[in-house]
Formats: C-alpha cells, structure tokens, sequence
C-alpha cells in the first residue's frame, strides 16, 4: 500500500473492469438509489444490468457484506444499514476495512462510493469522514525489502456518487479539500508508523520544516540547554538525557482579519530505546513494544495544521510541539526530582513514565503566556487507561467547556474520529497530585480514580482552572493505531472541530459548532431514519 496514490473525481470515467478493477461500496439503501446508467460504463461487458441487481438483492449486511460482480476485478460491498448513537453515521470504521479486504488488485483501480472507482454512494455531509476513512486503508510507511524492488506507482481513483437531498455534483473545491485532508491523514500515519532509530526529535523537526516550507512558514524552535535556560523544565527534564536533544517547535498562521487564536498543543515523548529514567518507573518489556506511537498526537497536528492552512483558515493559529525522548542515562529525571515548570508551579517526580504531562503542561504554559490563545487544545496519546475509559474506537476528551465537549463528540460522528467525553471535575480529582513538598506531584496516588481525567487534569492546571478561555483535552492513545498499523486518527477530528474557521464549504459543513450547523445535522438524521424505517 506504501506506493498508492489516491485521486479524488467528480468522473472517473468509463472502463472495462479487468483493465481498471472496481469497488462499488455505500449503505444499501443508498446502493439500490445508483441508477444503473450511472454505473453501466465502469462495469459493461463484464457485468450486465441483471446481474448488477441480483447481485444487490443478495447483500444482507450484518454488519457488513460483499458480492463479486466479475471474478476478482468487481465488487459491490455494503455498509451498515444503521448505526447506533455514539458511532459516525458513516460507518467510517467499516470503510476502512471492506477497502482493505475487497478492494480488488491492479496497478489502477477504481472505488465508487455511494454515498457515493473506488466508487463511494453517500450522503455530502458523510463525504468527508468517507475519504479519511479511505486514506487509512493506504499506509505509506513499509520496509519490505519487496517494496523497494517494486517500482510501479499504483493509483486508486476515487469517485462519490451523491444521494440524498444535496445530492448535486461534487465541486472541485471538494475534491481538493478532500486530497488536502486525506494527505495529512497518510502523513501522521506515516509517521507514527516510523520506527524510533528514525524518527526522533532531529527528524521530527525536519518533517515539521518540511510542512512549514510547504505553507510559507518558518517554525520558531527553541532547543536544549535554551529550554532550560527559558523555563521550560517539563520538556527539558524529560528529553534532556537524550541523544537527540529535546525541543520546543512552534509553527504559527496568523492571517490579516483574525478574530481568535487558537493553540494547538501536542507532545512527542517516550519515543526512543527506552522509556522511564535512572532508578525509575521504566516499561516492562511487553508494554515497550509500540511505543513509537507515543508521537501520535504531534503527528495528527502536523498534519491537520498543514490541510487547514491549505484550505483557508481565518483566525490565527498555533501548532505547538512538545518534543522530547524520555531516556535512560546519567542525566534522566528520577524519582523524587523536582522540576520547575514554564507555569512557574514545581512537580515532584514519582513516575518517570507519566512524561507526556510534563511536556505538555510546559506547551500549554506557552500557549497561554506567550501566545495568548483564546482557544487550547492539546492532543497526545496520555494514558493507557483511556483505551479502558473510552475504548480502542473513540478518543477520550476532558475540556472545561460543555458547550465544547458536545462540538468533540458531534465532530467526532461527523469525520469519523470518534469522541466520548471524560469527567472533569477538578475539585474532586486534582488531590491525586498532592504533594508535601512541592505543587504537586506528576502521577496520582490512586489509579483507581479516573486516571486519564486526573492526567489530563494535571495538564489543565498549569493553565490555571479559573483560566476564562477554552482548554480541550484529547487522549487519543487506543484510536492512534488499529492492530499493528497507525491510523492518522485526529486528523479529521481537528479539521470538523474547527471548520467553521475555514474557508472551505465542506469543513463548514462538517463543524459541529453553529446553531444552524446543528440543526441541519438533525433534520438530516430524522430524515434518514425515516427512509431506512420505508
């Protein structure tokens, strides 16, 4: 898959489906609205009207299924006919798998999605959490030796068939926001993919200059003995027995008429040989294995950051990266340390493995002295226990606004980057951190009591509780990978979030934040739900 290209279509045009193989894949409802003149051309000699519906009278997805149309080289599959509340709408979860299992083989191939080759059948508004669905069954990241002898560039050209009551065609705005999108997915996948003799804080730093080239951006980095110098004792202490030094990275967008700043804050930590420090709190041997992953949230926002510039972005912006590699040697944090923070408060160590806080109370810190954000969210992969709080499918969100909480869920069922939210309650929960000899320690003296809340809590308070802006808090590290294969997850989620602070018609659509946003989505699901009850 390292070697696919994906091209978004308004047409994909006619072909023979042994010379371009095709997936026809969308809810059956939306698959038996396909006219068959629509599809004529991408199936015919092989395929004839009458088998192309015996074939759909033969699917019954439970929850998915699929039926041959030509040997190998034609497929129709269906999605769920419904799901249930707390999942996307468009069962963006079982895109990406039927793409990865029926997606047939060729150097050029076709999908057709119904929403709508690949060819898509589906509704505008599922569009967007479609194609980033998509772009998780192609990683870029492989070192098979036999990938490097092949030297073919394969393509899948995909192409949405619109139902629904906007159901018009698929504007070229669309289609670009769609590749932007798709392009970051793939790029933050690719990178927690990377093993960590590869990507370390020097190669990150590249891949952020790379993205800043890219959009007209000098980063602003501040590195090694600097951060110490300026108070960054989070970061510092963290990275600062490491090979490759530990660094602040800032990439800023602040076009002419914004009327907000937001902060996008995330750590890269845990990344290297090992994890822990000197006499510390170091991972087992069975628990080290995917630690790489532990730069999945910098990864989503680098990649966000760049399809949100490109698609027009209106206020201010800032991605802010917390990088350091927790490792072992003479000069790591230990147990008992005490470090002086960029918020001015002081921790006391009693868990070398609980770092990512640490960097990323420093990177909030900034945020709100420095930067003067209105608006924070931080990203990182935090706490095993949120895969237990909120599951491998939907992210957990811990953010001192309500009203915010419900815009994470509802972006997250609009994109596909699910979102459930954690209990915030500082006034029952910030006593974990109780220390007697400094501000407060970096790890809870109860893990039975709402671990990832309390982690998230910990990064919250070096922003003050009484802060009158929006922090939003998003744990991400059960969805960042699915089985062995990183997902590009938060992506999606921080371009619908935010969408109503870009330019683009189809991020406007999907943004969950606006009266009359939320009262389309809800006309359009109890339109739905009538369709499917017909």
């Amino acid at each position: 898959m390292a070697n696919v290209g994906l091209q978004f279509q308004a047409s994909a045009g006619d072909a023979d489906p042994q010379s371009r193989p095709l997936l026809l894949l969308g809810q059956l409802h939306h698959l038996h609205r396909v006219p068959w003149s629509h599809v004529r051309g991408k199936l015919q000699p092989r395929v004839t009207e009458e088998l192309w519906q015996a074939a759909l009278s033969t699917l019954n997805p439970n929850p998915t299924d699929s039926c041959p149309l030509y040997l190998n080289y034609a497929t129709v599959a269906a999605l769920p006919s419904r799901v249930s509340r707390h999942n996307s709408p468009s069962a963006a979860h079982f895109i990406t798998r039927l793409v990865r299992t029926c997606l047939p083989p060729g150097t050029h191939r076709c999908i057709l999605l119904c929403l709508s080759v690949l060819q898509m059948v589906c509704e505008r508004a599922d569009a967007f959490a479609s194609a980033c669905a998509l772009a998780r069954a192609f990683p870029l990241f492989t070192h098979r030796s036999g990938a490097s002898r092949r030297t073919e560039k394969k393509t899948v050209t995909v192409e949405f068939f619109l139902v629904g009551q906007d159901n018009g065609p698929v504007e070229v705005s669309t289609l670009q926001c769609l590749a932007n999108a798709t392009e970051g997915v793939r790029l933050a996948a690719r990178i927690v993919d990377t093993p960590c003799n590869e990507m370390n804080t020097d190669s990150f730093l590249e891949e952020i200059k790379k993205v800043g080239k890219d959009l007209g951006i000098a980063p602003t980095i501040i590195r090694d003995e600097e951060l110490k110098t300026r108070g960054f004792g989070g970061i510092y202490g963290v990275g600062k027995a490491a090979v490759h030094p530990p660094a602040l990275a800032i990439l800023s967008h602040t076009p002419d008429g914004a009327t907000q700043t937001i902060a996008w804050a995330i750590t890269s930590g845990e990344h290297p040989l090992t994890n822990g420090s000197f006499l510390g709190s170091v991972d087992a041997q069975t628990t080290m294995p995917g630690m790489k992953r532990d730069c999945g949230g910098a990864a989503a926002i680098l990649g966000a950051f760049r399809a949100a510039i490109k698609q027009g972005f209106k206020d201010n912006l800032h991605a802010v990266f917390c990088l350091a590699e927790n490792s072992v040697g003479p000069n790591a944090t230990r147990p008992d340390d005490i470090h002086l923070l960029y918020s001015g408060k002081t921790v006391e160590i009693n868990n070398t493995d609980a770092e990512g806080r640490l960097v990323l109370a420093d990177g909030v810190s900034y945020a709100c002295k420095d930067l003067g954000a209105d608006i924070i969210l931080d990203m990182a992969t935090l706490t095993g226990a949120q895969g237990i709080a909120t599951g491998k499918y939907h992210a957990a969100v811990l953010t001192n606004s309500a009203e915010w909480e419900a815009a994470c869920v509802k972006a997250g069922r609009k994109c596909g980057d699910l979102v459930h939210p954690l209990v915030y309650c500082p006034e029952l929960h910030f006593s974990e951190f109780t220390s007697a000899v400094a501000d407060m320690k970096n790890s809870v003296a109860d893990r039975d009591n709402s671990p990832s809340s309390c982690a998230g809590l910990f990064i919250a308070s070096h922003i003050g509780f009484d802060w009158p802006g929006v922090w939003v808090h998003v744990d991400i590290a059960a969805p960042v990978h699915a089985g062995e294969r990183a997902t590009g997850f938060g992506v999606a989620l921080l371009l619908a979030l935010f969408g109503r602070a870009s330019e683009d018609p189809l991020l406007n659509l999907v943004s969950p934040l606006g009266c009359e946003v939320d009262a389309q989505e809800e006309d359009a699901e109890r339109d739905s739900k009538r369709r499917r009850l017909v």
